[in-house]
């Protein structure tokens, strides 16, 4: 008979979730109707923290695709009614309409601690060379509250779903600050600034450099030719990688994209550039910048950039892993995502939008009773959907639930065009009725679990790994 992994969840020891963005409190719902206890730890003031940050920006995908089926569960049962399904909603609207309800259910409320940091997560009374006996010790989570004090709270399993927006990737092209950048920091902003609101002094008639190409770095341009219609002294500067011939796959599918908002935002900044709207510094990876009396100066290899004012830059994310150092993950080498998932979203191969349906298998590490789901587990890859995110919590919660069928059971809804696929565009994923790609039978290869990963199956008879 075929055994599966048991995890200790008991009130004494209940799931701690790091994080209470739209996947953190989705896990929680999804703990709820399990009936599992937990606890969620959000470093910001409030849930939704990062979201807020970039609350201004719209959503490429609309509504429907952005509310987690357990959490419209508890919420409909409560008398809440969802947004118009069609309609775009910004990171705010996602915070004042469904996360704020959300997390004000008294299931969920009574478990969330905001303004709380995780410092370290590790085995209690074991470092990470520690072997014997280590699974029967609880997670020992040490968290620091917003006045300092710490504590430290003990966990049967741990969800981390922090995401990554709180990691910028520095302006140097290296994968280090350049020479210079942190003592011109005051001159940098990293994400994507309000540049149409409170943030209007700051770019209004200035020289703007906006680092970067992709969606954050589009969003943002287009904030800054909105403003340029106001300000026409305000002048723009994208600084790519690519030569300037190669643009074209830069600018995106346009209206190919599976999530039009999406495809558009690309090619408005084509016509801009065609129009001669925006000045091109191309072929470039800063590795010097340098604060003047005229202006901040960007240097690549020798060449400088024309002087500018202020540097936007949209350089993309990293997962913070410092918090899991005593813990044994699996974590790739390249992307720092789990490594069974990685192959399938590092940028280096992989370019489409989506990614083979995956759950508590692909997410599972050498430490057993730890996941990474969201954004943060797609490590240092630029492209996540929300509804991967929502349908990675099922999965690990049902596996906590011990409920190993539908654990290993998954499915993703996806925009109807979308298609996972790999180098030789051997798609191993197909679009199916209701738009969900289903699994086919001739992606799915037997695995055997291994002592590696320690996950699902023990014994001889193998389970089924799709994609």
């Amino acid at each position: 008979m075929m055994q599966y992994q048991k995890f200790d969840i008991t009130n004494n020891r209940p799931v701690v979730i790091i994080g209470a963005g739209p996947v953190g409190l989705a896990a929680a719902a999804h703990l709820v109707e399990r009936n599992l206890p937990f606890i969620v730890l959000e470093r910001g003031q409030s849930v939704g923290a990062s979201m807020l940050a970039w609350g201004h920006v719209a959503l490429f995908s609309p509504w429907q695709y952005c509310i987690d089926p357990a959490a419209a569960r508890l919420l409909v049962a409560t008398g809440w009614r969802s947004p118009p399904p069609d309609t775009f909603p910004t990171g705010a609207d996602m915070v004042e309409h469904y996360l704020m309800p959300l997390a004000a259910l008294p299931a969920i409320a009574t478990a969330l601690r905001c303004g709380v940091e995780v410092v370290q997560v590790t085995r209690r009374g074991m470092h990470k060379s520690d072997t014997h006996g280590r699974t029967a010790q609880p997670f020992a989570v040490q968290i620091r509250h917003s006045d300092g004090r710490s504590e430290i709270l003990l966990a049967g399993a741990i969800i981390d779903a922090s995401g990554t927006y709180t990691m910028p990737n520095p302006l140097g092209a290296a994968g280090i600050p350049a020479v210079g950048e942190i003592e011109a920091q005051a001159y940098c902003f990293y994400g994507i600034p309000h540049i149409s609101g409170r943030d209007n002094a700051r770019y209004a008639g200035k020289r703007v450099a906006v680092v970067g190409s992709g969606h954050s770095a589009f969003q943002a341009i287009l904030e800054l030719l909105d403003l340029q219609q106001h300000s026409p002294t305000t002048t723009i500067t994208w600084v790519v990688r690519r030569h300037a011939d190669q643009l074209d796959a830069v600018y995106g599918g346009g209206a190919n994209d599976a999530l039009p908002e999406r495809g558009a935002l690309g090619q408005r900044v084509r016509a801009a550039v065609v129009a001669g709207r925006i000045t091109i510094g191309s072929d470039w990876r800063t590795d010097h910048v340098s604060v003047t009396p005229a202006g901040v100066v960007l240097a690549s290899n020798g060449r400088e950039l024309a002087l500018v004012d202020q540097i936007v830059v949209t350089t993309g994310f990293r997962p913070d892993i410092q918090m899991m150092r005593e813990l044994r993950m699996a974590l790739d080498e390249i992307i720092e995502a789990p490594r069974t998932l990685a192959p399938h979203i590092d940028p280096n191969l992989h370019s489409c939008g989506t990614v083979p349906p995956h759950g508590v298998q692909e997410l599972s590490h050498p430490e057993v009773g730890v996941f990474v789901v969201g954004m943060k587990s797609y490590g240092r890859a630029p492209t996540f959907l929300l509804l991967t995110g929502y349908e990675q919590v099922r999965s690990v919660v049902a596996a906590l639930a011990g409920d190993w069928p539908a654990a290993l059971t998954v499915e993703l809804t996806l925009p109807e065009t979308g298609v996972c696929s790999g180098p030789g565009d051997v798609a191993c994923c197909v679009p199916a009725l209701a738009n969900t790609i289903a699994l086919t039978d001739a992606c799915c290869v037997p695995v055997r679990a291994t002592n590696a990963f320690d996950i699902a199956l023990v014994g001889d008879a193998p389970a089924q790994r799709c994609c």
